[in-house]
């Protein structure tokens, strides 16, 4: 993503908490500056969203919850020149945090750093700065999404770890040029880190700015190191399946039910498609071994996460949590029977296509399917595959991957206001592969990862910040291995080109067609520092493990 994509901040934050406070029950409880200063009292988010169970014994396993916090204008400090933001204040336990606004189509030209004071200890991170330029990551501008009135812009998500104490500020930059690689990392500097709130010029920056702070939800006891949980979401509702979509019409334009439109039959499989598991030996080349038991959740399953889950219905049992991989023998025979007459002789005669690797299932990561819209959108086919970061640091571990996915959806549906998370598939630094976007992981998803070209495409994002950071091996070759099989499923060679139609960016007007890399960045889709340089340049050596796995 580009980008760097305001608050005389008078108070410097410099040590840490002298004792530790325990998680605040009400916005009642006060804060404690790390100067040892008493904090203005919490404020009470002004929309909490999603809080299952909320002032009744929630259990902590719930699905998660949102705060907002509106920003307000701060007195101009020279040091920092901020001029909006919030003090420091004690908030609910959160994990992941955002800045949001009213128009998607605005961008911030400016800073946003915040602080954050760790749950278990106390003591206050230093400033760190969020990546701003982040919604050309969503729907196409003249899609049913972009159209819906729920989008919101917003800066990309920041995972921070279990947090009780914020601090933000907003440094506006009229005059900013082109953003450029930043990850999110500690400035060191601490200069006006606590401001009083007043007046400040704030014309220049999106209206509506807020500070949304996301608790993911926990993970069940005994989760598995996919992330898999063996429980329900609580709060879902059952009743009639809702309706999945076919695909696109002849002409190319995406199929979608009305908002909220329920009744009517399961999802149905794609043509070719059993309803048996496929049942995968690990031994392929280039395979990840599986990390945990491949057993259904014994639970009760709600109308959505029915859905979502019938629609690997060709691959797994319904409830499975992860999708084992396959040999190269095996994912031949099992194209066959997912695509059947849509193959051509040649593609029948000798499939190009890289071993299915394994995969950790929406169930499996705990996704609460109450968050997205029922119904799927598919797009024909998938020509190209378009590789992202999240920007959203690489302070995680691995087994903290389904958390910062569930955050990340959560962000996606509830702050940024998108129907389901964007990506197609996610990938941990350890080279674990998650499903993203509901509908299949052998269907042609329609995602909202690059604005302009989510049309025939899929979006792959390695979790973490990768401007100045390497990417790990693992996760590069677990790219190269996701798109060796996803793209195969298309018949289409990661080291050739393809030609997409442009439906609106910054780069390629609407209308214009374009050839692209079939593994491409987002940067090469949109002007945008996306997937960060260092992972950038690991591309190249994606596209030929790629082809190599498909046997080319």
């Amino acid at each position: 993503m580009r980008g760097i994509l305001a608050s005389s901040i008078g108070v410097t934050c410099a040590a840490a908490l002298a004792l530790p406070l325990a998680p605040p029950a009400a916005a009642s409880v006060s804060s404690v500056s790390s100067a040892g200063t008493p904090a203005p009292v919490a404020d009470v988010a002004t929309r909490t969203v999603g809080t299952a169970g909320a002032g009744t014994g929630a259990r902590a396993d719930v699905p998660g919850s949102t705060q907002s916090l509106p920003l307000r204008p701060l007195t101009r400090d020279r040091a920092s020149g901020a001029v909006l933001g919030l003090t420091p204040r004690t908030v609910r336990t959160f994990s992941l945090l955002g800045v949001v606004w009213e128009d998607p189509s605005v961008d911030l030209h400016g800073r946003v750093q915040v602080r954050t004071r760790a749950a278990s200890t106390g003591d206050w991170t230093d400033w760190q700065d969020v990546e701003t330029h982040y919604t050309q990551h969503g729907a196409d501008p003249d899609s049913s999404e972009a159209a819906s009135g729920k989008a919101r812009g917003a800066t990309a998500p920041l995972w921070v770890g279990e947090s009780d104490g914020v601090e933000v500020r907003v440094l506006p930059e009229p005059d900013a040029g082109e953003p450029e690689d930043v990850d999110p990392v500690g400035t060191g500097s601490d200069e006006g880190a606590s401001g009083g709130e007043g007046a400040g010029e704030v014309s220049t920056l999106p209206a509506g700015m807020r500070l949304d702070l996301v608790d993911p939800g926990e993970a069940e006891p005994g989760e598995s190191a996919g992330g898999a949980e063996t429980q329900a979401e609580p709060g879902e509702s059952g009743g009639p399946e809702p309706q999945a979509e076919l695909g696109e019409s002849a002409g190319g334009a995406e199929t979608q039910a009305e908002p909220g439109e329920s009744g009517g039959p399961e999802p149905q499989a794609e043509p070719g498609e059993s309803a048996e598991g496929a049942e995968g030996a690990e031994g392929a080349e280039g395979a990840e071994p599986a990390e945990g038991a491949e057993v259904p959740r014994t639970g009760v399953m709600t109308a959505a996460a029915k859905a979502a889950s019938a629609a690997n219905s060709a691959l797994v049992p319904l409830g499975a949590t992860q999708i084992p991989s396959l040999t190269a023998e095996e994912t031949r025979e099992e194209l066959v029977a997912l695509r059947g007459t849509g193959l051509t002789e040649q593609q029948q005669a000798k499939p190009y296509i890289g071993p299915r690797p394994s995969i950790v299932t929406r169930r499996g990561w705990g996704a609460d399917e109450s968050l997205r819209e029922k119904s799927f959108v598919y797009t024909s086919k998938v020509k190209a595959a378009f590789v992202h970061h999240t920007a959203s640091g690489n302070s995680y571990s691995c087994s903290q991957a389904p958390s910062l996915i569930r955050g990340f959806y959560r962000y996606h549906t509830k702050s940024l206001g998108w129907r389901d998370i964007g990506y197609n598939f996610l990938v941990d630094k350890c080279g674990r592969i998650y499903e993203g976007r509901a509908g299949g992981v052998a269907k042609p998803v329609k995602g909202a990862h690059t604005m302009g070209f989510n049309s025939k495409t899929t979006g792959i994002a390695v979790i973490g910040s990768y401007g100045s950071k390497k990417p790990s091996s693992k996760a590069v070759k677990a790219v190269a291995r996701l798109t060796a099989w996803k793209l195969g499923l298309h018949g289409m060679n990661p080291k050739k080109k393809t030609s997409l139609t442009s439906g609106g960016g910054n780069l390629y007007a609407k209308g214009k067609k374009v050839k692209m890399k079939v593994i491409s960045g987002h940067r090469d889709g949109f002007n945008t520092s996306c997937p960060g340089g260092k992972l950038h340049k690991k591309l190249g050596s994606v596209r030929s493990k790629a082809a190599g796995y498909q046997g080319r």
